[in-house]
């Protein structure tokens, strides 16, 4: 016994710990995952940092330098106003960053509130709950963000509560399905025949054996809440000007200024293009890698 647990107590202090093996195994087996991850969190860092990161203020006016194109002064040009992209660009990433992890803060919480309860109930509570979820993922997603921003108005709060509904409920799905499949198992059961309370089930067996899925569906709704604002914010519903959202930067003078300077619509298009799609991949591998079915043997 006494020389089986040094060696026990050796090879447990030798391993690596489990963020960190997890990251290895992102960039070892994942290389486009790890490229995105690396994205989102200098897209995070830039949206947290953006007064400090920023070289001009949010709206401070130049007449004398509207419509310049990149230079080393300006790397993004400048607007009709004379505002630098570069400034107005990050301040954007900032309002992304706040809206897309929010609503998918928002989302994800009313999709594990919803899937867990429907899920583990089961039975007539279990069949309402999924008429409803399916009567409101019948009406298309635009135009249920346009009813709601046109009567409560544009704003962040408006937005953030819209999406996180949007996609919470339409989410609840896949909670549900994840917890179908763990409320069968045998420890479960076990749980039950003790005398565990309902609340103890869910919070000890249920809730951490659904956390990957739970994980995937967090990172999938940054990148989709990303894309709605925009989307809302190029129609004009979206946080009203002056903020600089890249939806807005696109539909106000990048659409007006597209040939006489284009880069007022490639800027915030290629950020916005490269933020989702990094998202997008990354989520993919940590679907890959937080799945047992999909990790494969060594």
């Amino acid at each position: 016994m006494s020389a089986v647990l040094p060696t026990a107590a050796a090879r447990t202090a030798g391993a690596p710990p489990v963020p960190a093996g997890f990251v290895r195994r992102l960039f070892r087996d994942k290389p486009l995952g790890a490229f995105g991850a690396v994205v989102f969190v200098l897209f995070l860092l830039c949206g947290a940092f953006a007064d400090i990161l920023a070289p001009y203020g949010l709206n401070q006016i130049s007449p004398l330098n509207r419509l310049k194109p990149p230079s080393w002064e300006y790397p993004f040009g400048t607007d009709f106003l004379g505002r630098d992209m570069l400034s107005r660009t990050l301040f954007g990433a900032q309002l992304s960053v706040i809206v897309g992890v929010s609503a998918a803060v928002l989302a994800t919480v009313v999709s594990v509130v919803i899937g867990v309860v429907s899920g583990y109930a089961g039975g007539r509570r279990d069949m309402v709950t999924q008429r409803f979820v399916d009567a409101w993922m019948s009406f298309p997603d635009l135009v249920i963000l346009i009813v709601i921003v046109s009567v409560f108005g544009p704003g962040m709060p408006q937005i953030i509560i819209a999406l996180g509904l949007l996609m919470g409920i339409g989410g609840s799905r896949i909670i549900r399905s994840a917890v179908i499949s763990v409320r069968e198992n045998m420890y479960v059961h076990a749980a039950k025949s003790l005398g565990a309370s309902t609340g103890r089930i869910l919070w000890r067996h249920i809730l951490p054996n659904i956390m990957p899925p739970i994980i995937i569906l967090f990172t999938t709704r940054v990148g989709a809440a990303i894309l709605a604002e925009s989307g809302l914010s190029f129609l004009g519903l979206g946080v009203p000007p002056p903020a600089p959202t890249w939806g807005g930067m696109l539909s106000g003078s990048g659409r007006s200024y597209l040939f006489q300077a284009p880069w007022l619509a490639i800027v915030p298009g290629l950020c916005l293009t490269l933020v989702v799609y990094s998202i997008n991949v990354f989520g993919d591998a940590l679907r890959d890698l937080l799945d047992p079915r999909m990790r494969g043997t060594r």
